[in-house]
């Protein structure tokens, strides 16, 4: 089975960087067979991405307002419900899921969402805020142990 490990955001935007810099811990790390890209794209453009694989690990910041930063969340693709954005052109992995399956692609049949409450995903520069820094390896470590618990059941 063909495994992504996808991080996404920017990490010239403090906390928004996170995903990159979750997936690039885990590339350092080593020890998975599943292949790791840093995405600084969203919506449709992850559509030629995640073509190919049968499962998929997407890490991102959130900011919810409802928790501490740090506070990670394990989300799978049926727990999202469809975005209402701004923007027509704004498109959530629940429109992709859809799309995917509308054209017929050869889309991961297995998701998984690790996102990570942040504290300032707004402003450029100056890194992670310390919350966030100090749950990085443990947001790994969750992504580490759902790629063991999938390479099991194969």
């Amino acid at each position: 089975m063909k495994t992504l490990v996808l991080g996404l955001g920017n990490e010239l935007i403090s906390d928004d960087g996170l995903g990159l810099l979750a997936v690039r811990k885990l590339k350092e790390e080593n020890g998975t067979s599943a292949e790791i890209i840093e995405c600084g794209l969203c919506g449709m453009a992850l559509l030629d991405i995640l073509v190919g694989f049968d499962r998929a690990i997407i890490v991102d910041a959130v900011k919810t307002g409802r928790e501490e930063p740090g506070t990670i969340y394990e989300l799978n693709a049926e727990d999202l419900g469809p975005v209402f954005a701004p923007s027509p052109h704004y498109s959530g992995l629940p429109e992709l899921l859809d799309t995917a399956a509308q054209l017929g692609l050869d889309f991961p049949s297995e998701f998984k969402i690790f996102a990570m409450e942040v504290a300032d995903p707004y402003t450029i520069g100056g890194g992670l805020t310390e919350p966030v820094a100090a749950a990085l390896g443990n947001l790994v470590a969750k992504i580490r142990t759902q790629l063991e618990r999938w390479e099991r059941t194969t």
